[in-house]
């Protein structure tokens, strides 16, 4: 277990066995960023030439070890690209690169920029998020041996109040990234709809266990329960499974609150397509389709950790989309919770159904604002790559989710929901709404457009996270492969500021 502790000492003296520092591309060669001055006056005139000679550049993610010598306290220095500026996110994610480059160190300081309470954050979330490894199915794992026991992160102004705040929120927040990641890997066998529904009831008993813990309550309806209420959506695409669906209910409400937020995430834990089946190739990843459930829960649990004058109702519907005998043809039709009907003309397109059925719950509620989070559409991808979410809905929503990204250090774009789509969800002759329409322009507007119809009109935002969710590659940043537990900081600063 590595424990993490913020200091106010010169990285030239630190007694670490690796000492992490920035590097900048300037127009005149390598440049040691903010936070490791002492650092490059311990070299003097020597250092210039050093870097050129190992080739440093300070490229975003180049990384270069070099033994001191003497020179520091430290024996390794390991010098680290920000990329040509030192921005919350280029700090991040350098911090992440680190904590992959730094392995058999007993003891590791950071001296990267950390000169404002947001840099505090960015170094400790990128390097704890970068350290990030999912291990619980390995037979035999040297993890243990490699993290170091003891990293400090360097800071002229550690004992501030600001400043202590803001390292001990960051690491709210990981845990509930890296929470997320953790669901997001498990094997679909693992993680069926009640097994997810589970896991999220011991995560809040765990949360509000001891004096001072926030309070939560969670609500698991399961699938006699949806049948009750009329939820078609959650139930005709789980009906091809024989893991029955589930819808769990979340509610922190502190004494106080003024605000109300509503969160929604999809939660398909996994995706054979149904009838309207998947490629081979197509499924690999598709455990990784309860990414927005899993988001949006986890959210809730560090806005309530973080003790936010917010409150929050958070809504996860799951259900696994398999291939069966019971399982909804195209040309079927669900009545959707709250009354409307849905011709259902391609079962691959199940998040939105589920969706449906949530967002309704949700409004009963009467929130301020409502985001919903999912893994929706492949045009989303295709529109902005497997880094970049898309974001659509109310202007002002779509805005704030936008401020809070850029602070969270979180790629999204805002995308329309263009009139004629509207044309295009009612298309159905048989039903108030078509869920699909074959048509192969614009199918991740069509998806927002859809859900718009079961929001009551109440500022809403959707983030498509389709891309960002999962990393199919190989690390960057702080950001490791497999689940990225992507949209959680976004969420949480977003309510933030909505608290504010």
């Amino acid at each position: 277990m590595t424990s993490y502790t913020l200091r106010s000492a010169s990285p030239a003296k630190t007694r670490t066995d690796a000492v992490v520092v920035g590097v900048l591309q300037t127009p005149k060669g390598a440049s040691i960023a903010p936070g490791g001055e002492d650092v490059a006056k311990a070299y003097g005139r020597k250092l210039s030439p050093l870097l050129s000679t190992l080739g440093v550049t300070g490229k975003a993610g180049e990384v270069v070890k070099v033994p001191t010598h003497g020179t520091l306290t430290s024996s390794l220095l390991v010098l680290v690209g920000l990329g040509k500026t030192a921005t919350t996110s280029d700090v991040r994610r350098a911090a992440g690169t680190a904590a992959r480059a730094v392995t058999n160190a007993a003891s590791v300081s950071l001296a990267l920029p950390a000169d404002t309470p947001e840099m505090v954050r960015a170094v400790i979330e990128g390097y704890q998020l970068g350290a990030y490894t999912y291990t619980a199915y390995k037979h035999d794992s040297k993890t243990d041996a490699t993290d170091p026991g003891d990293v400090v992160v360097l800071a002229a102004d550690a004992r501030k109040k600001e400043y202590v705040a803001a390292f001990t929120d960051a690491q709210v927040l990981v845990k509930a990234v890296t929470g997320t990641r953790d669901w997001v890997n498990c094997p679909p066998g693992d993680l069926t709809p009640p097994k997810f529904a589970d896991a999220v009831s011991a995560s809040a008993k765990e949360l509000t266990k001891g004096r001072g813990a926030p309070k939560v309550t969670v609500k698991v309806l399961d699938e006699k329960e949806l049948a009750e209420l009329g939820c078609g959506g959650i139930l005709g695409v789980g009906a091809g499974s024989d893991a029955p669906p589930r819808l769990v209910e979340i509610t922190y409400a502190p004494k106080g609150a003024t605000k109300h937020l509503a969160l929604v995430g999809k939660g398909i834990t996994f995706d054979s397509g149904g009838l309207t089946i998947k490629p081979a190739q197509g499924m690999q990843e598709m455990k990784s389709d309860m990414g927005g459930a899993a988001a949006v829960v986890q959210a809730t649990f560090a806005i309530a950790e973080l003790g936010l004058p917010i409150k929050v109702t958070c809504y996860a519907p799951m259900a696994e989309n398999m291939v069966s005998g019971s399982a909804t043809r195209p040309g079927d039709v669900l009545r959707m919770y709250g009354g409307k009907t849905v011709e259902v003309l391609n079962t691959d397109a199940e998040g939105r159904l589920i969706l449906a059925d949530a967002l309704v719950r949700a409004t009963e509620a009467k929130p301020d604002v409502i985001l919903d989070v999912a893994t929706l559409t492949g045009h989303m991808v295709i529109a902005l790559g497997d880094r970049v979410a898309g974001v659509m809905g109310s202007q002002e929503i779509v805005d704030g989710v936008l401020a809070a990204a850029a602070s969270s250090g979180e790629d999204h774009w805002p995308m329309p929901i263009p009139e004629q789509m509207s044309e295009r969800i009612t298309s159905s002759k048989v039903a108030d709404l078509a869920q699909h329409d074959w048509i192969r322009w614009g199918g991740g507007l069509f998806a927002g457009a859809f859900l718009r119809e079961f929001t009551a009109g109440l500022p809403w935002a959707h983030l498509d996270i389709a891309g960002p969710a999962f990393n199919s590659g190989s690390p960057w940043g702080h950001v490791t492969s497999g689940g990225t537990g992507f949209a959680v900081a976004t969420l949480v600063d977003y309510a933030r500021s909505l608290a504010e």
